[in-house]
């Protein structure tokens, strides 16, 4: 009993961390291609899975490249 719950924990555990993997690899693509100044918000949005109001956010936070 016990060890199922700790193979059931470890299992949840790793599954969210595979999520926040993709979350942060998604968040690391939009950031590029705000940077590359050529896609709408709309666009990257649709290329990352994140919402618009994720990229808007992320766009104030993106200095602009040089």
């Amino acid at each position: 009993m016990l060890a199922e719950k700790l193979e059931s924990w470890a299992k949840k555990e790793r599954l969210e961390g595979r999520q926040e993997g993709r979350q942060e690899t998604s968040r690391d693509i939009a950031r590029r291609l705000i940077a590359l100044r050529t896609l709408s918000d709309a666009q990257i949005a649709e290329a990352t899975g994140l919402s618009e109001t994720d990229i808007v956010a992320m766009r104030h936070d993106t200095p602009p490249e040089q």
